[in-house]
């Protein structure tokens, strides 16, 4: 510990008699230039015990919190499932222990089921927390209106036709299906090879409806705890009877919808849990309102045949690497903001990219542009495709396998 520094010595004044007036005035201004250097070191000093206050006080405040602390007791968070007469039955996140424990009369008042609570280590709720939304902004992503139309997509005329009778007209024209006295399709499950545009079909039944498009990765469905991706589940469809008129869109629907195993461990078990909440709710989904569901994979050879049968999903819609017309409808499509000059053949480019999906073709495209960037040109010629093309299948040969664009 540092010392306190010494006060400075008063200077004393010392006159004798037999001075002259000039000399015992040269003393008195000499003892007060001493008086004011000292007045000046204790003003120096007591700024610097100002300041070490300042500073203990401080530590002495963080001190107190963080004994505070230590002291008081962890908070759990819960869900209050039900409130009766002799209290309320919390579940705790994790172990989904269901207790029924007490409440205060204040916290009784503004509490209801489903509240997400804190309680302590006696299960006792201590304060009611806010609705848990970071699941849901995670999880999905909620577009209000996408931006994608038919006209965007192309190769695929068949594959609207049907994803539109399915999901567009029973949200737009309601009526004739009543009228007809038949129920529209529950379900459309879009299945093919990576990149051919299973998504931006949906996109487009969306923007073509005014519906919210709520699109969610199977994958983000398969959650750690036990529980957890039966609850997002039920928190999409929510969330769909909110904003209806509304599109669900689960991509990578085989993350849950696989085969079913022997398996005994609980990780395939919660995804077996997961997948029987989506059909649950599927189930009910004609009593949702305006809401239609489709969902997206790569690997239909892998769905169980629950998720298949008819009442859940009524349209099985293939969606497969466009033929030589669609090829240079999606080339068109996507070089028609660019500045093409007059030796592109899109004629010819098609017949190269045979295999070759959607999502390839508009990043063949892309490195068309770039080439014409590099060479700083403005307009993107035939040989500026057939770099782009030649890079593409470098890019392919190197990776062993075929591109794959999402």
């Amino acid at each position: 510990m540092s010392r306190s520094p010494s006060l400075p010595e008063r200077p004393r004044l010392d006159l004798d008699p037999d001075m002259s007036a000039e000399e015992q005035l040269e003393a008195l201004r000499e003892h007060y230039v001493a008086l004011v250097n000292v007045h000046s070191k204790l003003e120096d000093q007591l700024e610097s015990a100002r300041d070490r206050q300042q500073d203990l006080t401080e530590r002495a405040d963080r001190l107190e919190r963080e004994n505070e602390t230590l002291k008081s007791s962890s908070l759990y968070v819960a869900t209050a499932e039900e409130l009766t007469d002799d209290g309320v039955v919390v579940k705790q996140h994790g172990n989904n222990q269901e207790v029924l424990t007490e409440v205060s009369p204040t916290l009784r008042e503004d509490l209801e089921a489903g509240d997400r609570v804190a309680i302590n280590d006696s299960f006792s709720i201590q304060s009611i927390l806010d609705p848990e939304t970071d699941a849901r902004a995670q999880a999905m992503e909620v577009t209000a209106s996408p931006e994608v139309t038919y006209d965007d997509i192309g190769g695929l005329e068949e594959q609207i036709v049907e994803v539109r009778e399915a999901v567009e007209e029973p949200l737009i024209n309601a009526e004739q299906f009543v009228d007809v006295g038949v129920e529209p399709p529950s379900g459309v499950l879009l299945h093919g090879p990576p990149g051919t545009g299973k998504t931006m079909l949906a996109k487009a039944v969306a923007n073509q409806t005014d519906a919210t498009f709520i699109k969610m990765a199977g994958s983000e469905l398969v959650q750690k705890f036990i529980g957890e991706g039966a609850r997002l589940v039920r928190d999409l469809f929510e969330l769909a009877s909110e904003r209806e008129p509304a599109v669900i869109f689960i991509d990578e629907i085989d993350a849950i919808a696989a085969k079913r195993t022997e398996s005994k461990t609980s990780g395939d078990a919660e995804v077996q849990r997961t997948m029987m909440q989506l059909l649950s709710e599927m189930d009910g989904f004609e009593d949702r309102g305006e809401i239609r569901i489709i969902a997206a994979t790569n690997r239909f050879d892998m769905l169980d045949r629950a998720i298949l049968r008819p009442g859940r999903f009524d349209r099985l819609i293939e969606v497969p690497h466009p033929d030589w017309d669609g090829r240079k409808k999606i080339l068109e499509i996507h070089t028609q903001e660019m500045t093409i000059h007059d030796d592109v053949d899109m004629a010819m480019l098609a017949g190269e990219t045979e295999g070759f999906s959607g999502a390839e073709l508009a990043s063949l495209a892309t490195e068309a542009g770039m080439f014409a960037i590099r060479d700083e040109r403005t307009a993107v010629r035939m040989a500026d495709f057939e770099d782009a093309l030649e890079k593409v299948r470098e890019e392919d040969d190197t990776a062993g396998t075929p591109i794959a664009f999402a």
